[in-house]
Protein backbone atom coordinates (compact mmCIF):
# COMPACT_ATOMS: atom_id res chain seq x y z
CA UNK A 1 0.00 0.00 0.00
CA UNK A 2 2.30 2.59 -1.31
CA UNK A 3 0.25 5.32 0.54
CA UNK A 4 0.58 3.98 3.76
CA UNK A 5 4.28 2.65 2.97
CA UNK A 6 5.96 5.49 0.95
CA UNK A 7 7.37 8.55 2.43
CA UNK A 8 5.82 11.84 1.42
CA UNK A 9 4.48 15.31 2.38
CA UNK A 10 0.69 16.59 1.31
CA UNK A 11 -1.05 19.46 1.64
CA UNK A 12 -4.68 19.10 2.22
CA UNK A 13 -8.32 20.18 3.43
CA UNK A 14 -9.38 18.91 6.66
CA UNK A 15 -13.04 19.44 8.29
CA UNK A 16 -13.92 18.77 11.58
CA UNK A 17 -18.16 18.88 12.52
CA UNK A 18 -20.44 17.46 14.64
CA UNK A 19 -22.92 14.84 13.13
CA UNK A 20 -25.71 15.55 13.88
CA UNK A 21 -25.11 19.28 14.60
CA UNK A 22 -25.98 19.47 18.43
CA UNK A 23 -25.53 22.31 20.96
CA UNK A 24 -21.92 22.15 21.85
CA UNK A 25 -23.19 21.03 25.54
CA UNK A 26 -24.39 18.50 24.38
CA UNK A 27 -22.46 14.77 22.96
CA UNK A 28 -22.00 14.22 19.58
CA UNK A 29 -20.73 11.68 16.59
CA UNK A 30 -17.94 13.88 15.57
CA UNK A 31 -16.29 13.70 12.78
CA UNK A 32 -12.81 14.22 10.70
CA UNK A 33 -12.72 14.81 6.61
CA UNK A 34 -9.48 14.86 5.30
CA UNK A 35 -8.95 15.42 1.37
CA UNK A 36 -5.28 15.33 -0.11
CA UNK A 37 -4.53 15.22 -3.86
CA UNK A 38 -3.84 12.37 -5.39
CA UNK A 39 -2.67 11.02 -9.04
CA UNK A 40 -5.47 11.37 -10.91
CA UNK A 41 -8.15 11.91 -8.18
CA UNK A 42 -8.07 12.89 -4.77
CA UNK A 43 -8.02 10.72 -1.60
CA UNK A 44 -10.72 11.37 1.34
CA UNK A 45 -10.47 10.09 4.75
CA UNK A 46 -13.76 9.66 6.90
CA UNK A 47 -13.34 9.26 10.38
CA UNK A 48 -15.55 9.51 13.38
CA UNK A 49 -15.12 9.14 16.95
CA UNK A 50 -14.48 5.91 18.36
CA UNK A 51 -13.06 3.40 20.67
CA UNK A 52 -9.79 2.71 19.90
CA UNK A 53 -9.51 -0.84 21.20
CA UNK A 54 -9.70 -3.83 19.02
CA UNK A 55 -13.25 -4.12 18.90
CA UNK A 56 -14.52 -0.40 20.61
CA UNK A 57 -12.42 1.01 17.27
CA UNK A 58 -16.07 -0.09 15.30
CA UNK A 59 -18.26 1.10 18.00
CA UNK A 60 -19.47 5.14 17.71
CA UNK A 61 -18.77 7.32 20.41
CA UNK A 62 -20.36 10.86 21.11
CA UNK A 63 -18.25 13.09 22.47
CA UNK A 64 -18.01 16.91 23.22
CA UNK A 65 -14.05 16.91 22.88
CA UNK A 66 -12.60 16.58 19.96
CA UNK A 67 -9.20 16.07 20.98
CA UNK A 68 -10.53 11.91 20.61
CA UNK A 69 -10.00 9.44 19.08
CA UNK A 70 -11.51 8.93 15.27
CA UNK A 71 -11.56 5.71 13.09
CA UNK A 72 -12.72 4.90 9.43
CA UNK A 73 -14.96 2.71 11.15
CA UNK A 74 -15.54 1.37 7.50
CA UNK A 75 -12.67 -1.25 6.40
CA UNK A 76 -11.14 -1.23 3.39
CA UNK A 77 -10.05 -4.13 1.54
CA UNK A 78 -6.00 -4.58 0.62
CA UNK A 79 -3.58 -7.56 -0.66
CA UNK A 80 -2.92 -8.02 3.06
CA UNK A 81 -6.55 -7.88 4.31
CA UNK A 82 -9.35 -5.80 5.74
CA UNK A 83 -7.40 -2.26 6.69
CA UNK A 84 -9.23 0.29 9.10
CA UNK A 85 -7.30 4.20 9.54
CA UNK A 86 -7.54 6.14 12.50
CA UNK A 87 -6.42 9.68 13.68
CA UNK A 88 -4.77 10.20 17.14
CA UNK A 89 -4.81 13.89 18.51
CA UNK A 90 -1.64 14.59 20.28
CA UNK A 91 -3.52 17.28 22.43
CA UNK A 92 -5.73 16.60 25.29
CA UNK A 93 -8.58 19.12 24.83
CA UNK A 94 -9.44 20.34 21.66
CA UNK A 95 -13.36 21.88 21.37
CA UNK A 96 -16.01 20.43 18.76
CA UNK A 97 -17.25 23.78 18.07
CA UNK A 98 -16.06 25.30 14.80
CA UNK A 99 -15.30 29.01 15.50
CA UNK A 100 -13.50 27.94 18.96
CA UNK A 101 -11.78 24.76 17.11
CA UNK A 102 -10.27 27.55 14.41
CA UNK A 103 -9.37 29.86 17.45
CA UNK A 104 -7.49 27.10 19.06
CA UNK A 105 -5.33 26.04 15.82
CA UNK A 106 -4.67 29.63 15.78
CA UNK A 107 -3.36 29.55 19.00
CA UNK A 108 -0.81 26.90 18.83
CA UNK A 109 0.36 27.48 15.73
CA UNK A 110 -1.26 23.82 14.37
CA UNK A 111 -2.94 20.48 15.79
CA UNK A 112 -1.70 17.07 15.09
CA UNK A 113 -3.04 14.44 15.06
CA UNK A 114 -1.12 10.77 14.61
CA UNK A 115 -2.44 8.94 11.96
CA UNK A 116 -2.39 5.05 12.08
CA UNK A 117 -3.21 1.81 9.99
CA UNK A 118 -4.55 -1.57 11.67
CA UNK A 119 -4.69 -4.83 10.21
CA UNK A 120 -7.74 -6.55 11.25
CA UNK A 121 -8.25 -6.43 14.87
CA UNK A 122 -4.52 -5.96 15.00
CA UNK A 123 -2.54 -3.37 16.75
CA UNK A 124 -2.66 0.39 15.29
CA UNK A 125 0.70 1.22 13.40
CA UNK A 126 1.34 5.06 12.63
CA UNK A 127 1.84 5.66 9.30
CA UNK A 128 1.62 9.50 9.25
CA UNK A 129 0.55 12.54 11.37
CA UNK A 130 -1.69 15.55 9.99
CA UNK A 131 -0.85 18.69 11.18
CA UNK A 132 -4.13 21.17 11.03
CA UNK A 133 -3.26 25.28 10.25
CA UNK A 134 -4.74 27.53 10.72
CA UNK A 135 -7.48 28.13 7.99
CA UNK A 136 -6.67 30.17 4.66
CA UNK A 137 -9.90 30.12 3.55
CA UNK A 138 -13.88 30.43 4.74
CA UNK A 139 -14.80 27.75 7.83
CA UNK A 140 -17.06 25.41 5.82
CA UNK A 141 -15.43 25.51 1.96
CA UNK A 142 -17.26 23.49 -0.15
CA UNK A 143 -15.96 20.49 -0.32
CA UNK A 144 -17.85 16.93 -0.75
CA UNK A 145 -15.82 13.89 0.84
CA UNK A 146 -16.21 10.89 -0.65
CA UNK A 147 -14.22 8.24 1.21
CA UNK A 148 -16.03 4.96 -1.03
CA UNK A 149 -15.17 6.68 -4.02
CA UNK A 150 -11.98 8.12 -3.31
CA UNK A 151 -10.07 5.97 -0.93
CA UNK A 152 -6.28 5.81 -0.63
CA UNK A 153 -4.27 3.95 -3.69
CA UNK A 154 -4.16 0.57 -3.26
CA UNK A 155 -7.30 0.22 -0.71
CA UNK A 156 -10.72 -0.58 -1.88
CA UNK A 157 -13.88 0.60 0.32
CA UNK A 158 -15.75 -2.51 1.47
CA UNK A 159 -17.89 -4.58 4.33
CA UNK A 160 -21.15 -3.42 5.27
CA UNK A 161 -20.07 0.72 5.73
CA UNK A 162 -19.24 1.17 2.19
CA UNK A 163 -22.24 -0.62 0.74
CA UNK A 164 -24.27 1.55 3.59
CA UNK A 165 -22.49 4.84 2.49
CA UNK A 166 -22.17 4.70 -1.26
CA UNK A 167 -25.51 5.82 -2.01
CA UNK A 168 -25.58 8.45 0.06
CA UNK A 169 -22.04 9.86 -1.56
CA UNK A 170 -23.44 9.33 -4.89
CA UNK A 171 -26.60 11.25 -4.35
CA UNK A 172 -24.60 14.32 -3.08
CA UNK A 173 -22.45 13.77 -6.33
CA UNK A 174 -25.21 13.91 -8.55
CA UNK A 175 -27.01 16.67 -6.47
CA UNK A 176 -23.51 18.73 -6.88
CA UNK A 177 -23.00 18.63 -10.46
Amino acid sequence: MPWLDEPGTDRGVARLSRGAGLPARLPDLLGLAVRVPGDGSPVDLLLSTTGEGRVTRFVPVLRRDAAAVHSSIMGYRSDAGTVRLAAFPEVAHLPSEPRPLAREVAAHDGLCFTLAAAHGLGEWQPFARLALTAPSSPLDPDVRFDAVHNPPPGLVADGPMARFRAPAYARARAASR
